[in-house]
């Protein structure tokens, strides 16, 4: 697997330097790691409380319970991805908008 990214990545920068880039100008997205945290934080928070719900309620159907998780786990996730917006947006704006 990771000789397949290796090889991935060199054929990126063969590719960027024969349309004439440097290869070591490129940047990549700076918020991704931001993006990817906040969703995966969000994902976990859904689940936590996804749980804490099934096991306070018992009146629930087994049935129901993965109607729980996977719409909590949607709605937290989404809110990470939101959150995310925000704070690039308010990054983006504090720097002028370049």
């Amino acid at each position: 697997m990771i000789l397949g990214i290796v090889y991935l990545a060199k054929k990126e920068n063969l590719a960027m330097i024969e349309k004439g880039l440097n290869p070591k100008i490129y940047k990549p997205a700076p918020y991704t790691t931001l993006k990817y945290g906040l969703l995966i934080t969000g994902c976990g928070l859904g689940l936590l409380i996804a749980y804490l719900i099934d096991m306070a309620s018992l009146t629930i159907d087994a049935e129901e319970n993965a109607t729980l998780y996977f719409a909590l786990l949607a709605v937290f996730g989404g809110i990470g991805l939101i959150l995310s917006y925000s704070i690039e947006k308010k990054e983006w704006l504090d720097k002028g908008g370049e």
